[in-house]
């Protein structure tokens, strides 16, 4: 499975990385006793399942039963070969491996690669032919420096047919390939054209930070034409799984202590300028729980500065809304004055009160009560109490009694009115909240479901369940005296994958010098791999005796009598249907020897 790759090579790597570390960049994960957890990337949890131990470098999700080693998780999220998971563990460690990265390409999907090959064509044109002078124009006139050119990849798609298709034809990849991409269109005739053509194009990548589509600007004015045109979906791309900047965005986010998530690639490009490096997003459209997902994994404090104009205003309210039902964050607005979005305002105002802006960002009461008074002319009575009446219906739902009393004096304090008036309706519409959330179930039901959702699907993973044959391969595996001891009683295990198991770790270490549990993951067939990582991930006991050994062993014995006894049983009633009288015997016969061996 390692293919050509030494195992030294590997071996430096796997030796000088800490998967805490790795897992770290695509989950936030909490220390929990001696392991870390967090919200699984592989599938939509609301509970963290997804563990990992730092002592042993694996990982495990308890919810959608996937595990392993560094490379397994590099492999799973980045869609990647092993070989490609042990270059890209060496470069997030940055750990100089020349002697297989000359080797091999940095990735082998041939839709990463036309993707990539793509993002430097655009880029070269921008940057440094005639042809992209036009880009070239319109990206300084949006300040866009030849730095930050460079480092978004930012590129230009020429007006004339098909420079990207003679371009990547050239470079030998075949038509279904280019299709597949999402690059081109095709005529009812057959023939390919460029989907892209005059437009300021911005790559987009997944969270390994690999090209995987485009969002190409248009630099007409001809309002006719679509202001940006996104990749379609391809095999590569999912646009509501997908955030603009996001590869670089989740590891700035440690240091800045949160994400800000903007409407516009250039809004997320004008805040990088003035120092936020953690700006993110969405590909055009609404806000989608699966990157609200991708959000949470990261992290629970989120800053939404949208445009301040009144759609954008509405988008907050949704995006608010969403992450509300979700739950779990801890959320900031930014509202920038004069309806500016925050590539004006910080051409208007600069960087260092943009900065302000941020540090301000209203929590989504605050945001909501301020809406509200806009709603209401507060100078007429009658409309005066209906926004009380709303105001005090909001707060009431909110979870921390801390939090009500605050906006409780706010509002008392702002529209000068009693608090002491104000807490009796306070009071009430909180009982009546009480009273809804007790006569619902939905929650209940809803975890039942995420549970039989990801609840281990494959008969391998039941199989690597079996507490005893578990406990033997651990011990056979790590103890010498264990692995002896079995062999000398002949032991096999009743379970074939178990069997083969131990079978590849006698061969593995007749071969290997120094070997380990974690180095043989990457060695054995990946149907069998569940059953090491739930072995290394159970909670197992280091000490043992011969005695526990032999009561392991006798409980599988016991196992198989009672399973052959449950059988000739079966086969006695069948007999007895039949009246086959010598069958009856001969049965009957070996059910009294079982039942003498069962004691």
């Amino acid at each position: 499975m390692a293919g050509l790759i030494p195992e030294q090579t590997i071996a430096k790597v796997r030796d000088n990385i800490n998967i805490v570390n790795v897992i770290s960049q695509y989950v936030s994960l909490e220390k929990k006793g001696k392991d870390y957890v967090g919200l699984c990337p592989f599938h939509e949890e609301k509970t963290p399942s997804f563990t990992v131990n730092e002592g042993k470098q694996f990982f495990k999700c308890f919810g959608c039963g996937k595990g392993g080693n560094v490379f397994n998780f590099l492999m799973e999220q980045e869609n990647l070969t092993f070989p490609e998971s042990v270059q890209k563990a060496a470069d997030l460690a940055h750990i100089e491996i020349e002697e297989f990265a000359q080797q091999k390409a940095k990735y082998s999907n041939v839709l990463i690669k036309i993707n990539e090959a793509a993002a430097d064509f655009y880029h070269r044109v921008l940057a440094s032919t005639n042809a992209g002078k036009r880009g070239l124009d319109y990206a300084q006139e949006r300040d866009l420096s030849a730095d930050i050119i460079d480092h978004f990849r930012i590129g230009y798609a020429p007006k004339q047919n098909n420079l990207l298709l003679t371009y990547l034809r050239g470079h030998h990849y075949q038509d279904k390939d280019l299709l597949d991409s999402g690059l081109f269109v095709q005529s009812k005739a057959g023939e390919m054209f460029d989907r892209f053509r005059d437009r300021l194009m911005f790559p987009l990548t997944n969270e390994g930070d690999y090209v995987i589509g485009f969002s190409g600007r248009r630099l007409t004015k001809d309002k006719t034409e679509a202001k940006y045109i996104n990749s379609p979906e391809t095999k590569l791309f999912e646009k509501s799984k997908v955030l603009f900047h996001f590869a670089e965005a989740k590891k700035a986010a440690r240091s800045e202590g949160h994400l800000i998530l903007y409407e516009g690639y250039l809004d997320v490009i004008a805040a990088y300028k003035a120092g936020v490096k953690s700006g993110i997003a969405s590909m055009g459209t609404s806000l989608t729980d699966q990157q609200v997902y991708m959000l949470r994994r990261i992290t629970n404090n989120i800053i939404i500065n949208y445009d301040g104009d009144e759609a954008g205003i509405h988008a907050e309210e949704r995006a608010a809304k969403m992450f509300a039902q979700t739950g779990g964050f801890n959320l900031g607005i930014v509202v920038l004055p004069e309806k500016l979005d925050p590539d004006d305002y910080v051409k208007k105002y600069g960087s260092a009160k943009y900065l302000d802006e941020v540090k301000g960002a209203l929590t989504p009461t605050d945001f909501f009560l301020k809406r509200l008074t806009q709603k209401y002319n507060l100078d007429n009575d009658r409309e005066k109490l209906a926004y009380l009446d709303e105001a005090i219906r909001a707060i009431a739902q909110l979870p921390n009694p801390v939090e009500q009393d605050l906006y409780l004096d706010k509002v008392a304090r702002e529209q000068n009115v009693a608090r002491d008036s104000l807490k009796v309706n306070l009071l009430r519409y909180r009982r009546q909240n009480n009273m809804a959330q007790r006569r619902k179930t939905v929650p209940l039901a809803a975890d039942l479901a995420e549970q039989a959702n990801y609840a281990p699907a494959s008969e391998t993973a039941v199989r690597a369940n079996d507490p005893v044959q578990t406990r033997l391969l651990y011990l056979f595996m790590h103890s010498d005296h264990a692995r002896d001891y079995l062999l000398q009683q002949q032991f096999l295990f009743p379970d074939q994958d178990y069997q083969n198991l131990a079978e590849l770790w006698l061969n593995f270490c007749a071969e290997q010098e120094k070997p380990t549990v974690n180095s043989f993951l990457n060695f054995i067939p990946e149907q069998l791999q569940g059953i090491i990582v739930n072995a290394e991930m159970t909670d197992m006991p280091q000490d043992f005796s011969d005695r526990e050994i032999d009561e392991q062993v006798n409980a599988l014995k016991r196992r198989r009598v009672n399973a052959e006894l449950r059988e000739q049983l079966s086969k006695l009633q069948d007999a007895k249907r039949k009246m086959d009288t010598e069958e009856i015997m001969a049965i009957t016969q070996k059910i009294l020897q079982l039942k003498r061996i069962q004691g």
